[in-house]
């Protein structure tokens, strides 16, 4: 069988993960948290990043930091997870939906200013497969309205943008550590703050709304109730997890592009014949190999193929529902040609399997089966 996803684990990750049980200190913000921030540090120069519960708490802490209140317009692509809307739509916001290129699958930066108005309180941008969007022209339209950005790298740590590290690119940066990403620690995800003036906020909210975290800085002598806040920091037994992962960072990246590339190679041949559309990285970004992605002539085409991979213990998956077409999405109102872009590729995109340890030979079973299912 060949999964679609399977996170690479070693005896590091053991030893790690058994001594953060055995050193007495399991809950949040213990050494392994330090070592983490340190790691973020050394290989990145990111300084102000909180590990949080998962990549959707790391979203809505940036929701409640950029003080999304009932009744605001957020604008967000549609072709993303749901956290992403979920964020700022638990604090009573509204989303408006914004379509996609055709070329990266990001949120078309042409747009985003005729969807702005009076409403408008943020923009969430999604760096979709690990793929950064084009933020300086994004951020240049949010200064323009005085709008935060609100950056949704959970795809995308290793990523860059002309140079600069994703996660960095705007005010707030979410990351994910959920087992399906580059790099694991189960559940898990973190905030960074990349306008200092938020920390001390993030802090509090991130501690139940209390100082606790000035405590163990040593900065006060006992914590209180300051903030509306919840218990958005990860055991420590889980950023030893991921203090592994990091370590073996390189390692990780460089199996994954093996796998990345190989497929971008074999399967342009398939391009060529117009039997699929390859992924496609623009110049100014370096991708870290997060997902491979191709885009079927038809809705009809892709099940065919998933089902006929299926049956040779092959599992390849669709990425998203489109939010806007959604169940949820009909019931807010929303129309599917009110992202035309988005509706057209959410029925014909397929995403591979790809994972670190996975072999070249399987890789190739994958390559040969999906040449063998469209040619024939």
């Amino acid at each position: 069988m060949i999964p679609f996803n399977k996170a690479s684990i070693t005896d590091l990750e053991v030893k790690y993960v058994t001594d953060a049980l055995l050193n007495g200190k399991s809950s949040g913000d213990g050494s392994y948290t330090a070592k983490v921030y340190h790691q973020f540090k050394e290989r990145f120069d990111i300084d102000n990043m909180l590990l949080t519960t998962s990549g959707t708490t790391a979203l809505e802490m940036a929701s409640m930091l950029a003080d999304i209140k009932p009744g605001d317009e957020v604008i967000v692509p549609s072709f993303t997870f749901s956290s992403t809307a979920n964020s700022f739509m638990l604090r009573g916001a509204k989303p408006v939906f914004c379509d996609i290129r055709r070329d990266t699958m990001n949120i078309d930066e042409r747009l985003i200013e005729g969807l702005i108005t009076p409403k408008t309180k943020a923009i969430y941008t999604v760096d979709y497969a690990g793929i950064p969007c084009d933020a300086d022209v994004i951020n240049e339209v949010a200064r323009k309205y005085n709008i935060p950005v609100i950056e949704d790298a959970a795809q995308a740590v290793g990523s860059t943008y002309k140079g600069r590290t994703c996660g960095t690119l705007a005010p707030f940066g979410c990351y994910s550590f959920h087992e399906t990403k580059n790099y694991v620690m189960g559940e898990g995800g973190a905030i960074i703050l990349n306008d200092p003036a938020f920390i001390e906020r993030a802090e509090i909210i991130r501690e139940k709304g209390t100082n606790r975290r000035q405590v163990l800085k040593g900065m006060v002598d006992k914590y209180t109730w300051h903030d509306v806040g919840s218990s958005f920091l990860p055991s420590d037994i889980l950023a030893a997890l991921l203090c592994a992962q990091l370590e073996r960072f390189d390692e990780i990246m460089n199996k994954r592009m093996f796998v990345w590339n190989t497929f971008q190679t074999e399967f342009k041949e398939l391009e060529d014949k117009e039997l699929l559309v390859r992924q496609y990285v623009p110049d100014y970004a370096v991708h870290n190999a997060h997902m491979y992605n191709i885009i079927l002539p038809t809705d009809e085409i892709r099940t065919n193929l998933v089902a006929r991979l299926k049956e040779n213990d092959i599992f390849a998956y669709i990425c998203y529902v489109p939010l806007h077409s959604s169940p949820l999405g009909h019931k807010l109102g929303y129309e599917p040609e009110s992202c035309p872009v988005t509706e057209d590729y959410g029925e014909r995109v397929l995403r591979m399997p790809l994972y670190a340890d996975m072999t070249k030979e399987e890789v190739y079973k994958v390559i040969e089966l999906v040449r063998d299912i469209l040619t024939k």
